[in-house]
């Protein structure tokens, strides 16, 4: 069986704001917990419960829920610290001094990266240190100089392909003999295909005896990112893992902070269904553009199936013998959501958030 993958309800209709939640949940959270990555994933764990309990908090409760929910898991997690610590080895490895051709390797990459960013243009260095260093969003970004947060998220895709390859460059201390080697690199370090059949790219690779030593680490860099953006889903520790990602993931493609907690929270609430109920799955995190850009997660398990989908996707629906607890709450926080399943081999979910202004 199969839910059409369509346009998520507004977040409204269940009565809770998420975006006015997840500032609460923050306010509890944060002047609690330092490190921000450990913060962020309590947030997400709190607004996954809140979300969880649905009709079961009385309309107009769920933020009293949500900081108890918050407060409590705030304080399991520091038991837990405090346990471990308790427990650690009292013996520690003395850490290796840094070896003095580490130092000197250290000095050559810093200086490559500053000479790379001088083959930016003003706009695309300025842009890239507000969004990566200030942390500023394609959204307010946008309004600053006046463009779309999907253009913006486009320019700062294409500039962090250049930084790279100019990087490279630098760093070998090489120089291309033509134009062209720069235009074909940058294609390459974009995964831009339309582009490489314009400018040829496979051939010129073959021509050229610069290019394809620079390219190299280009082509290592799109598997590695290929291979960590599919993640298995088998335990609880997946599921941070999973949450960890799309978030980067969604980031990295100018999400703000709010709606890549938002994206993470859908994905938390997949997977911990597959580590319930199917024991086995993996979960895929792509970066999508039509139109703008967008994040696509597909969650696929081998487990018992759905017997019955339409019902699974119904608030408040809840089941131990199949999927089926966190769906409707993952759909209202998705633009697009679908569900397939066939009862005794398992269940596909895709889901895509668009960026703001960019939703179908």
């Amino acid at each position: 069986m199969s839910a059409t993958l369509s346009p998520g309800p507004d977040p409204g209709e269940s009565g809770i704001d998420i975006g006015e939640l997840l500032a609460l949940v923050r306010r509890v959270v944060t002047p609690r917990v330092p490190d921000p990555a450990t913060a962020d994933d309590l947030v997400q764990e709190t607004l996954t419960r809140v979300l969880d309990a649905g009709d079961r908090v009385t309309q107009g409760m769920h933020g009293p829920y949500a900081i108890v929910t918050a407060r409590n898991l705030v304080s399991s997690f520091f038991k837990q610290q405090e346990t471990q610590r308790r427990n650690q080895h009292r013996l520690a490895e003395p850490a290796p001094d840094e070896h003095v051709d580490q130092q000197l390797l250290d000095g050559e990459r810093r200086a490559a990266m500053a000479t790379a960013l001088t083959h930016l243009s003003d706009r695309d260095r300025q842009a890239l240190v507000a969004h990566e260093v200030d942390g500023q969003d394609t959204g307010s970004l946008g309004t600053q100089l006046g463009m779309t947060a999907g253009a913006v998220a486009a320019q700062l895709h294409r500039a962090r392909a250049r930084l790279r390859v100019e990087y490279l460059l630098a760093l070998e201390r090489m120089e291309p003999p033509t134009d062209r080697c720069r235009q074909v690199l940058y294609a390459l370090s974009a995964r831009d295909r339309r582009r490489q059949r314009e400018l040829d790219a496979a051939r010129h690779l073959l021509e050229c005896d610069l290019c394809p030593k620079i390219s190299r680490p280009l082509f290592e860099r799109t598997a590695d990112s290929a291979r960590k953006d599919v993640i298995e889903i088998r335990r609880d520790a997946d599921i941070v893992t999973a949450r960890q990602a799309v978030r980067e993931v969604a980031s990295g493609v100018g999400f703000s902070r709010t709606d890549a907690t938002i994206i993470a929270t859908a994905v938390s609430e997949i997977t911990r269904n597959i580590v319930r109920f199917a024991e086995r799955g993996e979960l895929s995190i792509e970066v999508i553009e039509e139109d703008g850009y967008g994040v696509l997660i597909t969650a696929r398990d081998t487990g018992p199936g759905i017997p019955d989908v339409e019902r699974a996707m119904v608030d408040g629906y809840s089941t131990y013998s199949g999927l089926g607890l966190g769906l409707p709450g993952a759909r209202r926080l998705m633009d697009e959501f679908e569900v397939v399943s066939e009862v005794g081999r398992g269940t596909t979910v895709t889901m895509i958030k668009w960026l703001k202004g960019n939703a179908r």
